[in-house]
């Protein structure tokens, strides 16, 4: 089944139909999605990629038969090859994702703000044209949550915070607590983006939405949250998303 309008196509394989028609539901919300082509098994989802060309595949890693990592398998013999984007309950697989260079990997049940940061991630990829040489895999940041090790990508931290000789990682779906020292996470994170913004916080620029206020009495918005900036560092941050938006006219 096949939906269409004007934006990029994409591929969905889950042999839930549930959940193929959540996700299906979802990605119609999405303006820039034109086509939307449903697969309930890995071999419909390959009869459809030799039909018809694709900008994105979802494909849910546990199906009978051929599995989503089956799929990624085959696909890398395509001639165009499909941005990857694993969907899944499982929360212990994003390593083995990502060694197919997947997007993103998104844990059941999808969320909508989620979604469109992964439909970004699709459609700067289309931007910036196809690969010359392998494709980098992202940051991946091992995290503890309920006695569980999982991995998370470094892109997905909105801010960190210091709680003594720990830090703890914020994303859109939770927070994780990780030993090491914020001011190592600040040196080390430094060229992906993050920057110190008072003795408490680190934020990660490209998540900033607002800053307001002058030194001594500023603060810096991420999402629904607002947090303080020291004087000592306001003018760094003031001079770092100045640079950032005048790289974004450019």
């Amino acid at each position: 089944m096949t939906e269409t309008r004007a934006g990029i196509s994409v591929l969905i394989a889950d042999d839930e139909p549930p959940a193929l028609d959540e996700l299906a539901y979802l990605l119609g919300q999405d303006p820039r999605v034109a086509a939307i082509h449903r697969a309930s098994s890995g071999a419909e989802a390959v009869r459809l990629l030799s039909e018809r060309t694709v900008d994105a595949a979802f494909l849910d890693i546990h199906m009978p038969g051929l599995s989503g990592f089956d799929l990624a398998r085959a696909l890398g013999r395509f001639e165009h090859r499909p941005a990857l984007v694993f969907v899944t309950a499982d929360e212990d697989q994003a390593l083995e994702a990502f060694e197919f260079a997947a997007v993103d990997y998104l844990l059941k049940p999808v969320r909508l703000e989620r979604l469109e940061r992964t439909l970004d991630r699709v459609i700067d990829g289309m931007r910036a044209g196809p690969a010359t040489g392998p494709v980098p895999r992202p940051e991946l940041v091992a995290v503890t949550l309920g006695g569980t090790t999982r991995m998370i990508r470094r892109d997905d931290v909105r801010y960190v915070q210091a709680q003594g000789d720990y830090a703890r990682l914020h994303t859109d779906e939770s927070s994780y607590l990780v030993r090491i020292p914020l001011s190592d996470l600040e040196r080390q994170w430094a060229e992906a983006g993050f920057l110190r913004v008072h003795r408490s916080y680190l934020v990660q620029l490209d998540h900033v939405t607002r800053l307001r206020g002058g030194p001594g009495h500023a603060t810096v918005t991420i999402g629904q949250v607002e947090l303080p900036v020291s004087r000592r560092l306001h003018p760094a941050l003031r001079e770092a998303l100045d640079a950032r938006r005048l790289r974004a006219r450019g």
